[in-house]
């Protein structure tokens, strides 16, 4: 197993600024959650530093509950009441995400606000070249990725009861004004590149008003895929998910063919023997998201999107930073994604001087 599938798979203990009572929970649960059956055990997940993320073990089965992590945060962040929504309304549209159980607003049973749902047994790839996969496994994974995000983006949000999930129209100008404003909150020290790209972003957004359900941290990492079969079963952590552009999530999905490798998330799929490995190059992925979405002239101003998604990421790695500083980031392994921000920020201005 490589250091990072390693690194970001199973449960640990849980630590010990996101203990809580688990006799309180087991109470909750009796009378709030279908047929549970104690007694309950509970550890932590390894993978992911934002919301903290827990296997519940009980005579009834395994369930997954994700709460807002304690201590200060940031405003509008870790909102998993809006998770519950998402995931809620997508599993009545019988999209691939876990069933939603209970979303608890009542911050005296675990000390935040937390949902419960179904445990989704499966794999997570953590590297994004499938070492151990053959060129046809690969291949076809790929293609049902391709698929499951095409899927995402083609729902009428209003059907499925999302109108007021986000404000369609102006994304771009919003998105890069939260984030900005996130990255100044957290900020610990200049760098040139992100303040050139809050400058020179809001100059240059495309003339595309699309709006749809996006998820916001769309990569193989997020999803669960079938324990034998190369389809997707579950898409995970949709706390930055909203009512937004789509290109601007499939174009944070295609910085795995372009990100460089820098301490955080998947290993990427820059530089590797994509013909090789049975993996679609970055033109001929997104040739297949525009044959599936009716995109039929492709994506313009591809750099203007790529930009914008180096300078979002290296934001909220930015507030991981401020997270660290404050003693609340969920994940042993954040430190590393403080580094990760200036090299990103730079990647990003990279593109907005491609021309």
């Amino acid at each position: 197993m490589s250091t990072r599938q390693e690194q970001n798979t199973g449960t640990r203990d849980v630590a010990e600024a996101h203990r809580f009572d688990v006799g309180q929970l087991e109470e909750y649960m009796a009378s709030h959650v279908e047929s549970f059956r104690g007694p309950l055990e509970v550890s932590q997940f390894k993978g992911g530093q934002s919301n903290p993320t827990y296997l519940l073990e009980a005579d009834s089965g395994n369930y997954v509950l994700r709460r807002k992590p304690p201590g200060k945060l940031l405003q509008s962040a870790h909102a998993v009441d809006r998770e519950y929504r998402i995931i809620s309304a997508l599993y009545g549209a019988d999209f691939p995400v876990p069933r939603p159980y209970v979303l608890c607003e009542d911050d005296e049973v675990i000390g935040t606000m937390f949902f419960i749902m179904e445990y989704v047994d499966g794999r997570i790839f953590w590297e994004l070249d499938l070492p151990h996969a053959n060129s046809a496994g690969r291949a076809a994974l790929y293609d049902n990725v391709n698929e499951t995000i095409a899927r995402l983006h083609s729902f009428d949000y209003e059907a499925l009861g999302l109108e007021d999930y986000g404000k369609p129209g102006n994304y771009f100008t919003r998105q890069v004004s939260r984030w900005s404003g996130q990255y100044r909150a957290s900020e610990t020290g200049q760098i040139e590149s992100m303040d050139a790209l809050m400058e020179w972003l809001p100059e240059n957004i495309p003339d595309d008003e699309s709006a749809g359900i996006v998820h916001g941290d769309f990569r193989l990492d997020n999803m669960i895929v079938h324990p034998v079969e190369p389809r997707v079963i579950a898409v995970l952590d949709w706390e930055l998910s909203t009512i937004g552009h789509p290109l601007a999530d499939f174009t944070y999905h295609l910085m795995a063919w372009q990100m460089p490798e820098i301490g955080i998330g998947s290993t990427g799929l820059l530089d590797k023997d994509l013909a090789g490995l049975g993996i679609p190059d970055e033109d001929a992925y997104t040739a297949l998201y525009c044959e599936r979405t009716g995109r039929t002239e492709g994506i313009a101003n591809r750099n203007f999107y790529s930009a914008f998604n180096f300078f979002r990421l290296a934001a909220i790695l930015q507030g991981i930073a401020g997270r660290v500083r404050d003693g609340t980031a969920a994940s042993a392994h954040a430190a590393q994604a403080v580094k990760a921000v200036s090299p990103l920020a730079e990647l990003g201005w990279q593109y907005a001087t491609r021309g």
